[in-house]
């Protein structure tokens, strides 16, 4: 089936032909008619099958049809839960409608907030935008929603996940309530679903209660210890030459390591983690799909929202912490219906994992492996409490005289007490004013008397005024 058959225009029908795409994703053919008629789409999708097209598309051909845009206003909004998916979408906007008389941009955190202002002062199209800077242009006047036609929530999962949902709610309620919503999503967790309270009578398209890894993507798990994976990844990387491969760690810290040891060795490598400014993220990234870079060093902040054409393979090089996180690490390579390989370093505790995996049961799998590595843990540190000796504290109360364990005991019975050789008194509820230190030539403030006594030791005499 070809894109024409869908309903979409000449121009944009070009556009895609022209970036190497004749047919249409599943999750487009379904999408694509539902948002040409104008209909409320909540849609659920794995990563790297079309999605952005799939809203991208249809919305370009409504945008086109209608009127030109004011000064300071959108026609249409996509919220991204990333600087990365941000940028993605825009210039998948850019790609798609370059034949189209559209203006579109893309607003995030992490750079100078006045390009944008100046950008949407003559208004733009299509918007997209992470929720915290849209808020902020907002209250600051730079942008306005009166002639808004179309709202996509992109990642809508990821955005909760990241605790966007009161931005969010702030955002909706500056819309005004005649628009057309879009909801997609790699998974429809409980709290998605929640959101589809903010679409009417939402076409339902795709979706599946089980998040599955894409079938073109081969997946292998590996015995490697841990102290020798640096090592074996330098050695493949002169082995088999590899141009382009995309590496996650679970820390930013282990990142930087590891990016410091490869380019010690003469391999072109860098990192991208939420440390790094977004404009050496967004070079770094360049650089990486120009083939400056063999190796990009990532941690879950790249999971999403990166779209590299022909990725070749991604190394796991540390397990995630969720299974959703492991599959969108893997759906960055196998995209567009290419083919792309996936390999899991794990050490060799755990070699019963260690096998080929089937995308339907990658989640369960990860459970299992979840599970038995906590188990491995906890038999570790019961070893280790088993093996340790007692703890010195206990070794340091016995060795207390008698006499200071029973002292003790009594000052945290009574409460304050004040050392017997010190002149400190305690504050008297009844008499705040009360004595003075009897070491001490301070005298009181009468309330018959606004100055009171001279010093002892002073030859003054204050004049003393009567309070009548």
């Amino acid at each position: 089936m070809p894109f024409y058959s869908l309903g979409l225009s000449e121009p944009i029908v070009r556009a895609v032909n022209e970036k190497g795409y004749t047919t249409p994703s599943p999750i487009q053919v379904e999408a694509i008619p539902a948002v040409l008629s104008i209909k409320d789409v909540m849609a659920a999708a794995q990563t790297g099958t079309g999605r952005t097209a799939s809203f991208t598309l249809p919305m370009l051909q409504r945008l086109a049809a209608g009127p030109p845009v004011k000064k300071n206003h959108i026609r249409a909004l996509v919220l991204t839960p990333t600087r990365e998916l941000a940028a993605q979408v825009a210039d998948s906007v850019v790609a798609y409608g370059k034949h189209l008389s559209l203006k579109s941009g893309a607003v995030f955190g992490g750079v100078n907030i006045n390009p944008q202002i100046k950008k949407l002062r003559d208004g733009v199209d299509v918007l997209a935008a992470t929720p915290g800077r849209l808020l902020d242009l907002y209250n600051q006047r730079a942008v306005k929603f009166t002639q808004l036609e179309i709202l996509v929530l992109d990642e809508a999962d990821r955005m909760l996940d990241m605790g966007f949902i009161r931005d969010i709610e702030k955002i909706i309620s500056a819309l005004p309530s005649a628009r057309q919503t879009l909801l997609f999503s790699a998974t429809l967790t409980e709290k998605v679903s929640k959101l589809g309270n903010l679409l009417n009578n939402p076409v339902r398209i795709g979706i599946s209660p089980k998040l599955t890894a894409a079938q073109t993507v081969r997946q292998s798990v590996y015995e490697v210890d841990s102290g020798k994976k640096s090592d074996l990844l330098i050695h493949l990387f002169n082995k088999k030459n590899w141009g382009q491969v995309l590496i996650f760690t679970r820390t930013r810290h282990g990142a930087n390591r590891l990016v410091k040891k490869m380019v010690h060795s003469g391999i072109a490598a860098a990192a991208i983690h939420s440390d790094k400014t977004q404009r050496i993220r967004t070079r770094t990234l360049a650089d990486f799909k120009a083939y400056k870079i063999r190796a990009l060093v990532a941690t879950d902040i790249a999971s999403r929202g990166l779209d590299i054409v022909d990725l070749p393979h991604v190394i796991n090089y540390e397990l995630p912490d969720f299974s959703d996180d492991y599959i969108h690490r893997i759906g960055r390579t196998g995209r567009a219906g290419a083919e792309g390989k996936q390999s899991l370093w794990l050490a060799p505790a755990k070699s019963g994992f260690c096998r080929e995996l089937k995308p339907s049961s990658v989640k369960r799998w990860f459970v299992k492996l979840r599970r038995a590595l906590s188990r491995l843990t906890m038999c570790r540190l019961t070893k280790l409490k088993e093996n340790s000796k007692k703890p010195t504290i206990k070794r340091r109360e016995g060795r207390r005289s008698e006499g200071a364990f029973k002292r003790g005991k009594e000052k945290s019975r009574s409460g304050y007490k004040p050392r017997r050789d010190s002149n400190v008194q305690p504050r008297d509820a009844k008499g705040f004013r009360g004595k003075p230190r009897r070491d001490s030539n301070v005298q009181p403030r009468d309330a018959k008397v606004l100055q009171g006594k001279p010093r002892r030791d002073s030859g003054y005499k204050p004049k003393v005024l009567r309070v009548s």
